[in-house]
């Protein structure tokens, strides 16, 4: 075992013997394949609002391989951003026309490939290391315009409903940006954030095994002929 798996593995224990959060809070779930704001009860997890179409890390991976940026590309404009204006460029932030607090991040991605176009920027390899100025802060004005939109519906829950503990996770927790944004969030309103340690933010086995340990904890493990594997389990179930 490595120091990182050894790392990974004492933050586990540590997390198993924390107590559960308090009963009724929220998350927030950021990831390459979800956008989702759910309240967590004590007996179930009641969806508020997710993505319609792209999720977050899909954008920015999509978009950074459009540029010619290296995979995954979240972390690649998080490192670009950094240095650079995100205030510079206004680029659409989703909504849908039903006027539900679902994400929508398609046409944020499509913006993004017209303003390559005219840059004549046709996904041939570029050095984000040396990369500035104006593409820099086109790159730094797409993940402001991501992490808007995440706020955007936290603040509209918040506002209905009250939120007392915001719990971030996904991959796209680790975005430097996000973070530094909800705990700012939360600091002006009260609201206690919950932040993964970022070595945690990419390990699905981690995030499982907490799930099934709480799950555990409720009730026992049920007989094995009561389980029913399906790829994509909904929340809420």
């Amino acid at each position: 075992m490595d120091s990182a798996e050894e790392g990974l593995c004492d933050e586990v224990h540590r997390l198993g013997t924390e107590p559960p959060p308090e009963e009724r809070s929220h998350g927030l779930v950021v990831s390459g394949g979800h956008a989702e704001l759910v309240r967590v009860e004590s007996d179930r997890i009641v969806p508020l609002a997710r993505t319609r179409d792209d999720a977050p890390g899909e954008a920015f991976d999509k978009v950074a391989r459009r540029a010619g940026l290296p995979y995954p590309g979240g972390p690649v404009v998080d490192r670009i951003a950094a240095k650079a204006d995100g205030s510079r460029y206004s680029l659409p932030i989703g909504r849908v026309s039903d006027g539900s607090d679902d994400f929508s991040f398609s046409g944020l991605k499509t913006a993004m490939l017209r303003e390559f176009e005219k840059r004549g920027v046709d996904g041939s390899t570029i050095d984000a290391g040396s990369l500035a100025g104006d593409l820099a802060d086109l790159f730094a004005s797409f993940q402001r315009a991501i992490v808007t939109a995440l706020l955007e519906r936290v603040r509209g829950v918040h506002e209905r409903e009250g939120i007392r503990r915001l719990a971030l996770s996904g991959g796209v927790a680790a975005n430097s940006e996000l973070r530094a944004t909800i705990s700012k969030w939360g600091e002006d309103n009260g609201v206690e954030v919950l932040l993964p340690a970022r070595s945690l933010t990419t390990d699905n086995a981690a995030m499982i095994a907490w799930a099934g340990l709480i799950r555990y904890r409720r009730g026992g493990a049920p007989p094995l002929d009561a389980i029913v594997a399906k790829s994509r389990w909904p929340l809420g179930t």
